[in-house]
Formats: C-alpha cells, sequence, structure tokens
C-alpha cells in the first residue's frame, strides 16, 4: 500500500452558539481536511484547525506545511514502512503542529486498514466507550448559569466552565453555574491563560472556600511560565492541569520533572500527531500523571483520532472532546458515534470514516 498522492480541502461547519474564550469568538468550524490516497484504492483522512491564537497554525500555515514540505517527502511511501513514514513526517518541518497532526492521523487511518484493525485496538484497545465533559463558553453569569443548566439537562455530568477573561467577575459567573447546576454535577475550569500565578492562587482559593468544589483548574497562567504553574500548583487548592504548556513529548516531560502541574492534557493539534501523543502516554505512566485528552473546535474527523487514542490508553482518565457536539451538523459519514456525553469508538478499519460532505477543493 504505497501513497500516490494527497489531498487538500477546506470544510465549514456552523456551531450551535458562538464559542467564547478569554482568548477568542468563533462562530464556526473552518478546518482543512487531509486526503490520502493509495495505491490499492484505499483512502486516509485527517483535519487540521487553523488555531491561530493557539497554535500559530492558520489555513494558510497549514496548506503551505503540507503541499510544500510534508507531501512531497510521502509520495511515494509505503504504509508498511511505518516508523519510517512517522519520522519523516516529524522532521519535514518544525513546528507546525496541526499540519503534522492532520497527516498523522491520516497514516494511523491507512496503518489500520493495511491490517483490517481499528487504530484504537492498535493502540492497546483498552475500552470501547467513553463519556466526555462540555464546555460552556464565557459570557455574563446568567447566561452561563442558563447554558450549564441547559448542558444538564442534556444528561452531561461534567461541565468545563471557560473563565479567565475578567479574573473580577470569573467568581461569580461560577458562583452563578453551580447555583443552576446544584452540588452533584463535575465542575472542571479552563482559564486558558488568563491570569498571572498569585492572581490564580487567590481566585481558586476564594472558589474552594465559597464551596464551589472545583475539580481541576485548566492552563491559569501564560504557556510558557511553568515556573508561575508550578507555583500555582504547590499554592492552590485547586489541581492543575497543563495544557497550552504542552506542545511536545518534551514539554510534557519537563512539566512532569519540575512537578509543574498535577495533569497534563493531550491535544493531537499541540504535539504532532498520535505518534508523539503517545509518547506523552508513555511518560505519564511513568511519572504517574494522569491525562485528559482534549480537542480545539474540530469536526468529528480530528476527534474521532483522539477518541481512538482515548480509547487504546488506561493513562487517560478524563475526556475534553466535545468538538462535535457543539457542532450543528456532522458532515461525516462513519467512526465514533457521538451521542451527547456518551462516545462509541468504531470497530471498522482504522479510523473507520467512510466520506466527508461539504468539502471545498483546494488547488495545489
Amino acid at each position: 500500500m504505497k501513497i500516490t498522492d494527497i489531498r487538500l480541502y477546506t470544510i465549514s461547519v456552523p456551531l450551535r452558539v458562538p464559542f467564547k474564550t478569554a482568548l477568542r469568538t468563533v462562530n464556526s468550524v473552518e478546518d482543512v481536511i487531509v486526503e490520502i490516497l493509495t495505491d490499492t484504492g484505499n483512502k486516509g483522512y485527517g483535519e487540521a484547525p487553523p488555531t491561530g491564537p493557539v497554535t500559530g497554525d492558520t489555513t494558510g500555515s497549514i496548506i503551505g506545511a503540507i503541499r510544500d514540505h510534508i507531501a512531497p517527502k510521502l509520495k511515494g511511501m509505503d504504509i508498511d514502512d511505518f516508523e519510517n513514514l512517522m519520522l519523516t513526517l516529524q522532521a519535514s518541518i518544525v513546528k507546525n503542529t496541526s499540519a503534522k497532526a492532520a497527516v498523522d492521523m491520516a497514516l494511523w487511518d491507512l496503518y489500520g486498514q493495511l491490517y483490517q484493525i481499528p487504530v484504537y485496538k492498535l493502540l492497546g484497545g483498552s475500552r470501547k466507550s467513553i463519556v466526555t465533559d462540555i464546555t460552556i463558553s464565557v459570557n455574563e453569569p446568567e447566561e452561563m448559569a442558563l447554558d450549564a443548566l441547559n448542558a444538564k439537562e442534556r444528561g452531561y455530568d461534567c461541565l468545563k466552565i471557560k473563565v479567565g477573561k475578567d479574573a473580577n467577575k470569573d467568581l461569580e459567573r461560577l458562583l452563578a453555574v453551580r447555583k443552576a447546576v446544584g452540588p452533584d454535577l463535575c465542575i472542571r475550569i479552563d482559564a486558558n491563560q488568563g491570569w498571572t500565578a498569585r492572581e490564580a492562587v487567590r481566585l481558586l482559593n476564594q472558589m474552594q472556600e465559597k464551596g464551589l468544589d472545583i475539580e481541576f483548574v485548566e492552563q491559569p497562567v501564560k504557556a510558557h511560565d511553568f515556573e508561575g504553574m508550578k507555583y500555582v500548583t504547590e499554592h492552590s487548592y485547586v489541581p492543575v492541569l497543563a495544557d497550552e504548556s504542552v506542545f511536545s513529548p518534551e514539554d510534557a516531560l519537563t512539566i512532569m520533572q519540575m512537578r509543574a502541574a498535577d495533569l497534563v492534557n493531550i491535544k493531537l493539534m499541540k504535539c504532532g500527531g498520535i505518534y508523539n501523543a503517545l509518547k506523552i502516554a508513555s511518560a505519564a505512566e511513568v511519572y504517574g500523571v494522569e491525562c485528559m485528552i482534549g480537542c480545539m473546535l474540530e469536526a468529528k474527523v480530528s476527534v474521532n483520532a483522539a477518541v481512538h487514542l482515548a480509547c487504546a490508553k488506561q493513562i487517560i482518565t478524563r475526556i475534553d472532546l466535545d468538538g462535535p457536539v457543539l457542532c450543528k451538523v456532522d458532515p461525516v459519514h462513519g467512526g465514533a458515534i457521538f451521542q451527547e456525553k456518551d462516545i462509541t469508538v468504531s470497530d471498522a478499519p482504522g479510523l473507520g470514516i467512510t466520506g466527508i460532505d461539504g468539502l471545498q477543493p483546494i488547488a495545489w
């Protein structure tokens, strides 16, 4: 099974409601789709979201990285020569992790098809189903409380609340949400780098003292501020999850060695795909640091790949893969089944995707 061509498309999927964080507001998923063709007629699919404020990757940079650097090196290679494929992909260009992740998952898709096995079983096959949280965007406290109540009525028992946009109002937002949903729902918060280290400790300790019962805080400080994150981890009542700080296995290893965070978030778009995500998971197993698997604002193609990884590795104990349920429609045929919080992985070979509606070809 040799690679004969790599094609690129764009896809646009509207969101149910605007997605707001401390960094941006988004109304639709606007992603790049990768399709890798082979001489056997098999096709592998991948996806990359242009998330400039987080990864630095734009639509243009994703297309350019794949068209000018990655595709020329991979064409003609054999899918069965998988380790060399992975090494060639990662060495083809520095950074550009979203472009690499899209190609990486398409290659895993084909590798599973080659041996007629779903990717999650290829990676370990720990479980067939997982349960995700759902994200509540940053808004006025009353609107966030209504959104949280709606999520509870839809069956979600864990909410990820976006904060960090206005430190003085964050406590008010969370008090409104907790009052609306009651004491039994799990609440985790994501500051998206929105606080200083001392500000984070003050706010987080106030939250716990007021009985908000926060499971953990995601990325309270700037991505590069490992020392600041370590300070929060050591002085806060709330456990800390490293997210934007983890762009590579090396970043994850440094955080684990420093004990700068209690938990590590694995995102395929930040680490460059499943190949590197497996390295982070292995390091986490050695250091005894549990992981969450998360996603950017993505459609089902790339989130489906993350589902396979989550179903393979027991060190991944928390799931934040709500991208597809935030979308109004699902243009993807096959793959994992998303039924609100409940996600069931596909047993079809590879990643199980058979087609995608609404693709717009990108001319090379």
